[in-house]
């Protein structure tokens, strides 16, 4: 199934990711030195081999953006510039498929050394998925053919081995899945549900972990002494500099929280088996990794008891360790999750690839289920903790996402672990795949996003979505088959619209149906335990947002050429509370307008202390200004006191130099 995104909100988005993101990022790895790993490592040229042990994962990031963003935008200038990629690639492999430039270069008779901290089969899942996306775009086999190739080599090294041979930064397991599915080789699905069923089985992980560590610092030792040695016999080399990251706030005690955390296995997810692991916890981007494969694992070999496991999981990250934007991870000394209800808006790590992962989980939990509540997460986090991450100039990125800030944190165009940027991009290029899902006569529609797409349930259905979202309510779904056909069409209500089956109306037999209520649509709960579940809202999560009470409207009827269906989704301001258990929200509220959350910005609210008002909740009302962020919709208001409030979506913060932020505000 393909998709194109026509318009809208969404289609300006991607063309800006296309046209200047993917070029400055290829800009960007050229600068840092990342690129030139890969020629010393092919022998194309001398120098000395710069960054991160993981540096390679973010080239083969963007040869996978870049080949998704080439499914839609085909350009000469950016297939030249994946082709040169690729043939270096090709060269920098060794012939039995391991590439991995920071050995190579570093330590050539050394592999899969430090299994938890270097992040080799973290660099191979990326190039892994790199291959099938360009295969999946292109239909071309070369880049394929290298992915195959270290795939292969895994298998050799990895396949049958013990407890001690996991990845420490799970990624690995997607890739082979995925490879899976494009050659339908059983190994790689093998492989992949070993690494997954062997975490958390091996006893001594402690002391494996403090041997890795202790190695870990040898070698790079050993590199800077190298490193001078070089300087010094090439006095002309200009040594690479990495940008500095984000500065984040750290808590009390964040160091050793860290090391208690790594030393039970908990930061890898890796204190527990599989199926025992019911609570978030640790590097929140591992561990949305994790879970984004057991689910695809469990769609592949259809085990319950994986998906009992990723349903308590889930809920206990959405009810108590998630904050109101969908940004995960509570605690920056290990960029991961915290206790139940530790969510303090200014220590918020929450970073932008911890959003991503988590919206591939929770996609293949909604194929996984059917549930509408997965979808209903998918696009709050779309819209807020992921959306966030990218500038509207599309060469500005934030890393770690706070929701309050005092200062300190500013969109740069690129970090010293620029692990983000690329992630965002591979994501906004794919977004097509997370409209529309069918399954025989059912066709499900998870996003309003205006769109067009193809399906097959039998026959060929046209489907078009024209979406005025995120900024108006108003969607029209036409649904034109091939030839008439009963199919069962069924329609996300998002958690924030409630009232939407009031607005929503129907062509059914010619004659438009006003004001439909549950007869005209099949659905799981009744409207009376749909509105009971919204009013229950601010008891069941720790962040005031629950997707829960997102369903799934089923239309079950003959569908004929012309067919359209029209909602007018509720898109009035709510103010949302935290759960009484999270400490440091007592009385302070946050504003949210359809799938958008908000915040003051101080540019925008200069003569006001944005920490210390007080709004009048009754003043609020939203007005569309075009000359504000490119176009958007406002919430404006004012303090009990009088002075005027400004609030801006969350997601375009930081888009007009350094400035301070909250979300939430004092009632």
């Amino acid at each position: 199934m393909k998709t194109k995104i026509t318009s809208g909100f969404w289609h300006d988005r991607l063309e800006v990711n296309a046209q200047r993101a993917i070029f400055h990022q290829w800009e960007q790895l050229e600068k840092s030195g990342c690129i030139e790993n890969f020629r010393i490592a092919a022998g194309d040229v001398d120098g000395f081999r710069e960054g991160w042990f993981f540096a390679d994962s973010d080239a083969y990031k963007w040869l996978d953006a870049a080949s998704r963003i080439y499914t839609s935008f085909p350009t000469p200038e950016l297939a030249i510039v994946m082709d040169e990629f690729i043939m270096l690639v090709e060269r920098a492999q060794r012939p039995d498929g391991y590439l991995f430039t920071y050995n190579q270069i570093h330590f050539p008779n050394d592999r899969w050394k430090n299994l938890q901290i270097e992040h080799e089969l973290y660099c191979h899942g990326h190039l892994i998925e790199a291959g099938v996306s360009h295969y999946e775009a292109t239909a071309r086999t070369d880049m394929l053919a290298i992915a195959r190739c270290a795939a292969d080599r895994i298998v050799e090294d990895f396949l049958g081995k013990g407890t001690d041979h996991t990845p420490g930064h799970e990624e690995i397991e997607i890739a082979l899945l995925r490879l899976c599915k494009v050659t339908d080789h059983q190994p790689y699905l093998e492989m992949a549900r070993q690494f997954i069923e062997q975490r958390g089985h091996n006893p001594l992980f402690a002391l494996s972990l403090i041997r890795q560590n202790s190695s870990v610092g040898q070698r790079r030792n050993f590199i800077k002494q190298k490193k001078q040695e070089y300087l010094s016999a090439h006095p002309e080399f200009k040594p690479f500099h990495l940008p500095p990251d984000n500065a984040s706030k750290q808590p009390r005690y964040s160091r050793l929280r860290w090391q208690v955390n790594a030393l039970s296995g908990k930061y890898f997810q890796q204190h527990a088996p599989i199926r025992k692991q019911t609570v978030p916890v640790g590097h929140s981007v591992r561990f949305a990794y994790l879970e984004t494969a057991v689910a695809m694992l469990a769609r592949e070999n259809g085990d319950q008891t994986l998906v009992h496991a990723l349903e308590q999981v889930w809920e206990s990250m959405v009810t108590r360790r998630m904050y109101v934007t969908g940004g995960i991870g509570s605690v920056p000394g290990s960029e991961g999750f915290g206790n139940d209800y530790e969510l303090d808006p200014e220590y918020a790590y929450a970073e932008t690839c911890a959003a991503l992962g988590s919206m591939f989980w929770n996609w293949e939990m909604a194929q996984l289920t059917s549930e509408a509540k997965y979808s209903d997460l998918f696009e709050w986090q779309l819209y807020n903790a992921a959306a966030v991450g990218m500038g509207l100039d599309g060469t500005s990125y934030l890393y770690n996402n706070p929701l309050t800030c005092r200062g300190g944190v500013t969109r740069k165009q690129w970090y010293s672990v620029p692990c983000c940027p690329s992630n965002l991009s591979r994501t906004w290029a794919d977004l097509g795949k997370y409209i529309y899902s069918s399954n025989q006569n059912e066709i499900f529609i998870h996003q309003y996003i205006s769109s067009e797409t193809v399906i097959d349930v039998g026959i060929p259905v046209n489907i078009k979505v024209e979406s005025e979202l995120p900024w108006n309510g108003r969607v029209v779904i036409h649904v034109d088959p091939f030839e008439k056909k009963k199919i069962k069409l069924h329609l996300r209500i998002p958690s924030w619209s409630p009232k939407s089956m009031v607005n929503m109306y129907a062509p059914v037999e010619e004659k438009m149906l006003e004001n439909n209520t549950e007869e005209h649509f099949s659905h799981s709960v009744s409207m009376a335990e749909i509105h009971n579940s919204f009013e229950q809202l601010p008891k069941l999560t720790a962040s005031g947002y629950n997707p829960q009470i997102s369903w799934f409207a089923c239309v079950d009827r003959t569908w004929s050429t012309g067919d359209a269906l029209e909602f007018d989704f509720d898109m009035s301001i709510q103010v949302r509370r935290t759960y009484p258990k999270v400490k440091g929200h007592k009385g302070k509220v946050t504003v949210t307008r359809g799938p958008l959350v908000y915040c003051l910005e101080s540019v925008d609210n200069p003569d006001v202390d944005i920490f210390n008002a007080v709004i009048d909740t009754k003043s609020l009302d939203s007005a569309f200004d075009a000359r504000l962020l490119g176009g958007v919709v406002k919430i404006i208001g004012q303090t009990k006191t009088g002075q005027p409030l400004t609030f801006i979506p969350y997601h375009l913060w930081g888009n007009r130099g350094e400035s301070t932020m909250t979300v939430w505000v004092n009632k």
